[in-house]
């Protein structure tokens, strides 16, 4: 691949990844829905892996199929974009493994922060939910990858 565009599409995952990134801090500690509105115990914390997750499951009709899905899937889902993007613009970020420890760092310091400012709960199970989507993101990102090799080669 040409220098130019590997530099464009460098730019570019740059760029993406810093919309990203403010758009995460904006939901996880701005905006009015995502936990910030009344209900949630502000500064209170879950130390047990998987408990929440399990309630969630095993109370989802009490809960509403809407928290539930809040929840679990929009904890995945908000950090896939990281997997995704991380690789793209930082090249020494192109393993898995260190995409699932970043994953779980940043998660570490969101939760920490949440609880530091009362701007949510510190729960170990959306750490263990954002590696996962960080995880997926980077799994996605190689797949993509591939796809174009291929894509490159056929042609």
């Amino acid at each position: 691949m040409e220098a130019a565009v590997k530099r464009g599409i460098k730019i570019s995952g740059g760029v993406l990844f810093g919309i990203y990134v403010v758009g995460l801090i904006y939901f996880l500690f701005f905006a009015e829905g995502f936990g910030r509105g009344g209900g949630e115990l502000y500064g209170s914390y879950n130390l047990r892996p998987f408990q929440e997750i399990l309630r969630c499951i095993r109370y989802w009709d009490i809960l509403g199929a809407e928290y539930v899905i809040l929840n679990l899937a929009g904890n995945v889902i908000g950090f896939m974009p990281f997997g995704m993007l991380l690789p793209v613009f930082a090249r020494s970020v192109r393993r898995g493994w260190k995409v699932g420890i970043l994953s779980f760092e940043i998660s570490a310091v969101v939760e920490i922060s949440q609880l530091i400012f009362r701007v949510g709960s510190f729960d170990v199970d959306d750490m263990i939910l954002n590696t996962l989507g960080g995880l997926l993101g980077y799994f996605l990102f190689c797949t993509v990858i591939q796809g174009v090799r291929i894509f490159r080669r056929d042609w």
